[in-house]
């Protein structure tokens, strides 16, 4: 597990953590929530600054958590989750947050 600013960070200890995942700030990973219990981390996940993970969920391999992200229902493996309470987006979302952090550096450097 990589903790790169642990700062603010709640984990409960009973929460299992998988490998190589990277947990940022002001995260917790706790019990509450409509499932009993506490989450289940895979391995290879990325969960961003104030997610709040609550609950018996699971957390696939390779799934991502957006910041600020409330989850408190499972994440499929690869999945990513966003918003209060979290929504897994899909395909086409992805492809679009995609897009719109792509800039196109031929047209920006022809024009004046």
């Amino acid at each position: 597990m990589l903790l790169p600013h642990p700062n603010g960070v709640v984990i409960h200890p009973d929460v299992r953590i998988g490998p190589n995942c990277l947990i940022f700030q002001q995260v917790t990973l706790g019990a509450g929530g409509s499932k009993p219990g506490v989450p289940t981390v895979g391995g290879h996940v990325d969960i961003g600054a104030g997610a709040k993970v609550l609950g018996g969920v699971v957390l696939a391999d390779h799934s991502r958590v957006g910041a600020n992200a409330v989850v408190l229902c499972d994440v499929p493996q690869g999945g990513t989750v966003v918003g209060i309470p979290a929504r897994l987006l899909g395909r086409s979302e992805m492809e679009s947050v995609e897009e719109s952090g792509k800039t196109d550096d031929a047209k920006s450097v022809s024009e004046p």
